[in-house]
């Protein structure tokens, strides 16, 4: 089993930025991938980003996040950090952090990704 912790959530002006951190612990795999979903209320869960934790320059970014946000990781806190800055009301929504084992791709279906974070609330006011 993995477990996921997400963290650094809150409630922020529009323009502001956040970082927020997905913490593994538990079994680790030798090749896998992260990815940050978003659920905004009453829609579906979306992919904003993801990361190929055996090569960090893998990387996937939503068309709406490019440019603004962008993923590192931590190989010795096996730690997946999403810093988001020019932060806009839409992005508002409960974000998640997820893993898919296996070669890097992009995968954008949550239900393809085995383990989930509880999520972590980020509110952007107008």
């Amino acid at each position: 089993q993995v477990q996921l912790v997400e963290s650094g959530g809150g409630l922020v002006q529009a323009g502001a930025s956040l970082r927020l951190s997905c913490a593994a612990s538990g079994r680790t795999f030798s090749n896998y991938a992260t990815g940050w979903f978003r659920q905004a209320p009453g829609k579906e869960r979306e992919l904003v980003a993801a990361i190929n934790w055996r090569s960090a320059g893998s990387t996937y970014y939503a068309d709406s996040v490019k440019g603004r946000f962008t993923l590192s990781r931590n190989s010795f806190q096996n730690t997946v950090y999403l810093q988001m800055n020019s932060l806009k009301p839409e992005d508002t929504g409960v974000y998640y952090c997820a893993v898919r084992r296996g070669p890097w791709a992009v995968v954008d279906g949550p239900a393809e990704y085995e383990y989930w974070g509880q999520g972590t609330q980020v509110t952007v006011s107008s």
